[in-house]
């Protein structure tokens, strides 16, 4: 059995930071300030990464600045009701995270980075918020024994190799009953994401979303919510 893969970005790359103000609509509409690193270029030209890819196809992703993260922040924003406890995979930036947390949410950052989870949690207290704990995880080997009423996720369905892994992640750390709020940005494996769904007795319904980013251009995807009957 494969060991979990887990990296973290030499800290020397991050010495060029900046700030952004992520202003994001909905009936809780809310502006975060999210702190990242200003080009993503040098994580991805270093020895480190070289290497990280060799071993497991690593790439630093989590350093920019998703729009599917924006989309699924913004229908936590939208939302009536939500569960009161919620795990962000893959969480990058944290800023799905951050809008369940604004929401009252007790809330578990994981990624399998350890560098963005600091920053997940630096933008998590930047705003104001302390009702969260940061995992270092790889979601293909999940701690023993997790289980959560609602998954966040956001564009996680990248390569073909990571539509398994997170299907058979949200069929073994959801509670029944629980749900998982997925963003896809319409990559071209959500066929076989939506049949991975159906063949392991995961119910789900679609919603078309969309966002304007700071560009002033729009962004269209799919949000997920798939439920674990009990």
């Amino acid at each position: 059995m494969a060991e979990p893969f887990l990296h973290e970005t030499p800290p020397e790359l991050l010495q060029s930071l900046t700030q952004r103000q992520i202003k994001l609509s909905g009936q809780h509409s809310r502006t975060f300030t999210l702190t990242l690193p200003v080009d993503i270029d040098p994580l991805l030209d270093h020895p480190s990464t070289h290497a990280a890819f060799e071993s497991d196809e690593y790439l630093p992703y989590w350093a920019n600045l998703w729009p599917s993260a924006q989309m699924l922040a913004e229908a936590i924003l939208l939302a009536d009701q939500l569960p009161p406890v919620a795990i962000e995979i893959g969480c990058g930036l944290g800023l799905s995270g951050l809008a369940a947390l604004s929401r009252g949410c007790q809330v578990t950052f994981s990624d399998y980075d350890a560098t963005a989870l600091q920053f997940a949690a630096q933008n998590a207290r930047q705003n104001g918020f302390t009702q969260f704990e940061i995992v270092q995880m790889d979601w293909r080997h999940p701690p023993e024994g997790l289980q959560v009423p609602w998954i966040l996720a956001a564009d996680v369905i990248y390569e073909s190799r990571q539509v398994l892994p997170v299907v058979q992640l949200i069929n073994q750390i959801l509670t029944p009953d629980g749900e998982c709020w997925l963003v896809d940005p319409e990559r071209p494996y959500a066929r076989d994401f939506r049949a991975a769904l159906t063949a392991a007795g995961l119910a789900f319904r679609t919603t078309a979303i969309s966002t304007a980013t700071d560009k002033s251009r729009s962004v269209h995807g799919t949000l997920y919510t798939i439920i674990k009957a009990s």
